[in-house]
């Protein structure tokens, strides 16, 4: 008979035991090392107690994973997903089963972190370069990006790349086609009130008429009209213009490609190639450009280069740093993409292949002639000739019909028509219409009785040969030609490519990966599992907010969450990355500045050892950076600090501060250097990016700060997903609330009504914050601050152990780190020439993805092993470190030369072991150093890259198919 209580006897469930790496066992044997009598005892230490909560967080207790997906399920089932027909850049999909078992449910793909590291990440990047070939080949331009986060942003950044390259310097104006998407026009012309451009928005056809530095079209256009716009782009060019064109990735399968009309640039989202609406998210946007714009390309480029064996290999090109390189020089302050989705989207592509797009693109558009052939025979008669996959019908203007009746019949008929235009119904098909969509929505336009026969119409359409095309708009270039989108067309040999691919890349189902400030912890598998639900995934994110009401309850209940964990008033969930989270939350101090008649604040006070994206946002906003310096210790120093303060007190903006800070620290001075801020007429932005460290422990609202973003895709579980996807909500006190985004077509909330937007839709990707909100869910009010405690522990037990081999560069009074640490790696240097680079290469042949590398401090790895990592793991890792630390002795000695090494040959490939060895050390020292590295050996299939080759020597298309054979 069990001795135990029912209660305990439950907790054997208990979630927080298996997010939260070290048992008791090993948290007694970890703090032994580290000096402290109790995890407590530490966090006393460590953290300072004029910022410390009293009590726990008011979330709830922590909830099985059975009872959390049981009652999340509830919720979900008060979504009703109606067949949409809305369109507006978001549609139905097929997502092939094998790509969503296999990538999307793969944690061997959505674990994995952006390939910084890429002799370790070269299946992602040939997938990605595929992405890239694919937007290359369907625009018709020369280079494309790695996607960026979706359709909306793109064409702000279109917008941004035009000014930046337009010959017409003078002009500040930018002109946008009326018949662009609604939530883009909403979206860009924010982003140009911050960069202080004009914005006029006309009929297209008038754009000539204008002097303007840039243009953004949209092909198809928002009615769903195709047109030639060849002339209208001569003549913006005419007049140094520069014109993007925001464009249907699946009507390019049968349409000429922009590049070919006269485009500069090229947009859009990626969604319909295989990746559910998601109620707006995450989708990749694709954006190509000519090669003479490459400079001014935003995001990230793949491109190939060579190994030191003199084969290809693939590595981000050119922007791989920008925002720290460049910081608010940069061209933008993208810092992740929607990476996991356009290795979707790329490999919807590789296994549909161009016969497979043509036959859905072509049905897509067949059943279009046919809805417009019924309708015209009934008297409904669409406002354009010509079209792809979208009909417009101005209904109150046609005698016998009535919007509201036709909605009403829809809505009856569980169908969402596009009704935001006064009098007109736009409908949009997609690539899951049927015969029986047909009928349905026949019967929806026309009422009963119509008479129309599907296959008739079809014989009809085809008898009257319509062209509904124009002949010069037919597409006749090919497409997909390249042998990776014609070799994988049965589901075998998709899996095995698949596989292949992923066989290629470290992820955290192989191992921790210790990256500062990057938080790679436990993405739950109880988490990712609602992603994929019907209910979540196949929402429209413009659909009638009465249809989304388990959508709703879960985004307020998790904003009701955000709101208690961070100390704030309000939460906005729109931005779709932290970058954008920075970018609205500094534009909700920029409107609040100016609601006050104080506009010309416009400094903002950033710490020399800030995120890079900090500075990038920053100048997005049209506010000027001051740097501020830090001390010896890596602390904000005060004396400058308030200097500067002082000095700009008239034009204080605002100061833009990461806690703990970016060197591993809780500084004692936080609510100091909130008051100094306040004092001077600032506000405090606290980047949420080490939120990891304060989540029921401390707060920024507690701490004295005004607005944060929360990196959702950090702190909150969501996972890294190979660069993305990534959520950035904001927190803001009281007084910022107003000035939140809102949204041109859903009301976020009555109080920021009219308020620009940050993200296309409403909610940015919600799709993905069921993630974060089972997260919170399991693990509870003492889960998600014991999961702070212990973040806070392994580093610590870490920092202690390598002191012993490496100084530890930053740490507080008590010889203590925050939830990272940061080791110095340039005495090694100056005695062995062995680089932080040889470092990080080395630990792949040890089966480890490099920590944060010469960031925030140049010549040091930044580690952060979060709580989910066990003793066992981190011992595994310190081990690694410890036998590199020697490697490098021999070389200090001299029993190894500095070319022929270990570390600097790092890593070692089965091509190196099978070749004629002929170095200083054994094969057994290359590639199995230590037992743990031999008994799960991960091979690096390239050698180390060359970048200067490569930004040499820019290709970003793939290569011949021969460079991918084994």
């Amino acid at each position: 008979m069990s001795t135990q209580s029912l209660t305990q006897l439950e907790q054997t469930e208990d979630f927080i035991r298996r997010h939260i790496g070290p048992s008791a066992e090993q948290t007694d044997a970890m703090l032994k090392e580290i000096g402290s009598d109790s995890v407590d005892a530490l966090i006393d230490e460590i953290v300072p107690s004029d910022i410390r909560l009293a009590n726990l967080p008011a979330i709830g207790e922590s909830k099985t994973e059975v009872q959390a997906l049981a009652d999340l399920k509830a919720v979900a089932s008060l979504n009703k997903v109606n067949t949409s027909h809305i369109g507006l850049g978001y549609y139905g999909t097929l997502t092939p089963n094998v790509i969503l078992r296999n990538v999307l449910e793969n944690p061997g793909w959505y674990t994995a972190y952006t390939p910084y590291q890429p002799e370790i990440a070269q299946g992602r990047l040939e997938s990605l370069l595929n992405y890239q070939q694919m937007c290359i080949d369907l625009t018709g331009l020369d280079l494309a990006s790695a996607s960026l986060l979706d359709e909306g942003t793109a064409a702000a950044e279109a917008m941004a790349l035009a000014k930046r390259v337009s010959k017409n310097k003078k002009s500040n104006l930018f002109f946008i086609a009326s018949d662009v998407f609604p939530q883009t026009i909403d979206l860009v012309k924010q982003r140009a009130d911050m960069f202080g451009f004009d914005v006029v928005v006309a009929p297209a056809t008038q754009a000539p008429e204008h002097d303007i530095f840039g243009a953004l079209l949209q092909y198809p256009s928002a009615t769903g009209e195709v047109t030639d716009i060849t002339d209208l782009i001569a003549s913006i060019h005419a007049n140094k213009g520069i014109v993007a064109v925001a464009a249907d990735i699946m009507s390019l399968v049968m349409l000429k490609a922009p590049g070919e009309l006269g485009a500069d640039a090229v947009i859009g989202s990626s969604q319909r190639f295989g990746v559910p609406m998601g109620y707006g998210g995450p989708h990749a946007a694709f954006f190509t450009t000519s090669d003479k714009y490459k400079r001014s390309l935003p995001g990230r480029i793949i491109g190939v280069s060579k190994d030191t064996r003199g084969n290809n290999a693939l590595r981000m090109a050119m922007q791989t740093r920008e925002q720290h390189i460049r910081r608010e020089k940069a061209n933008s302050n993208i810092c992740t993409a929607q990476v996991l989705l356009a290795n979707m989207a790329a490999f919807y592509a590789v296994y549909h292949g161009p016969k497979g797009l043509k036959v859905i693109a072509e049905r897509i558009h067949r059943f279009t002639d046919i809805l417009a052939l019924g309708t015209a025979q009934n008297g409904l008669m669409a406002m354009h000739n010509n079209y792809f996959d979208t009909l417009t019908f101005d209904v109150d203007a046609t005698q016998g019909f009535n919007k509201e009746e036709i909605v009403a019949r829809a809505l009856a008929a569980n169908i969402n028509l596009r009704v935001d235009v006064a009098g007109q119904i736009g409908v949009s098909l997609d690539e899951t219409t049927n015969r029986e969509s047909l009928n349905t929505l026949f019967d929806v336009l026309l009422g009963s009785g119509h008479g129309l026969d599907v296959s008739e119409l079809d014989d009809a359409v085809v008898a009257s040969g319509m062209s509904s095309i124009p002949a010069s708009l037919v597409r006749e270039s090919e497409i997909l030609t390249h042998p990776v989108f014609n070799s994988y067309h049965s589901e075998t040999e998709m899996l095995r490519y698949i596989k292949k691919l992923e066989n290629k890349d470290l992820a955290l189902n192989h191992s921790m990966i210790s990256l500062g400030s990057c938080t790679m912890k436990l993405n739950a598998t109880a988490q990712m599992i609602p992603v994929s639900w019907p209910e979540f995934a196949n929402m429209h994110p413009f659909a009638p907010i009465e249809q989304a009401q388990g959508y709703k309850q879960m985004i307020d209940e998790l904003g009701d969450w955000l709101v208690e964990l961070t100390g704030y008033d309000n939460i906005s969930m729109q931005p779709n990355s932290g970058a954008q989270g920075e970018y609205a939350g500094l534009i909700a101090i920029h409107k609040y500045h100016e609601s006050r008649g104080d506009s010309h604040r416009n400094i903002c006070l950033i710490p020399s050892s800030a995120h890079g994206t900090n500075p990038a946002s920053a100048q997005m906003v049209g506010m000027k950076v001051v740097v501020t310096a830090c001390d010896k210790n890596g602390n904000v120093d005060m004396d400058d600090l308030k200097a500067k303060a002082e000095e700009h007190a008239e034009n204080l903006a605002c100061i833009m501060i990461t806690y703990p800070s970016t060197h591993g620290v809780y500084e004692t001075t936080i609510k100091e250097i909130c008051d100094v801020i306040h004092a001077n007429g600032g506000q405090v932005y606290l980047d949420g990016a080490n939120m990891n460290a304060q989540v029921g422990i401390t707060s920024p609202g507690y701490i004295g700060a005004d607005v944060s973003h929360l990196n959702l895709h950090k702190t909150f579980a969501i996972p890294h997903g190979g660069g993305g996807p990534g959520m950035g909500p904001i927190g803001v006190k009281a007084h910022l609330a107003p000035f939140l985004p809102d949204h041109a077509l859903v009301t976020v909330n009555e109080n920021t009504k009219g308020n620009g937007s940050v993200s296309a839709a409403p909610f940015g990707s919600a799709g993905i914050l069921c993630i974060s909100y089972l997260y919170i869910a399991l693990l509870g009010k003492k889960g998600v601050t014991d999961a702070t405690k212990y973040a806070i522990t392994n580093a610590n037990y870490l920092a202690t152990k390598l002191s012993a081999h490496y100084p530890i560069l930053y740490s507080d009074k008590n010889g203590r780190v925050a939830h990272e640490c940061i080791i110095d790696l340039r005495p090694l240097k100056a005695e062995s020439g062995i680089t932080e680079v040889d470092m990080a290469k080395r630990l792949m042949d040890y089966g480890f993805h490099a920590p944060t590398m010469s960031f925030p401090v140049a010549g040091t790895f930044m580690i952060e092993p979060t709580e989910s990592e066990s003793k066992v793991e981190l011992d595994r890792f310190i081990e690694a470190m410890t036998a590199i630390r020697d490697e490098v002795r021999k070389v200090e000695s001299g029993e190894w030369t500095s070319e022929d090494n270990p570390l600097h040959n790092a890593p070692h490939t089965l091509a190196d072991i099978t070749d004629t060895w002929d170095r200083a050390y054994s094969i057994q020292e290359a590639v199995f150093p230590v037992a743990a590295a031999a008994a799960n050996k991960f091979w690096p299939t390239v050698n180390r890259i060359d970048d200067v080759y490569g930004d040499r020597n820019l290709i970003c298309s793939c290569p011949p198919v021969s460079t991918y054979e084994d």
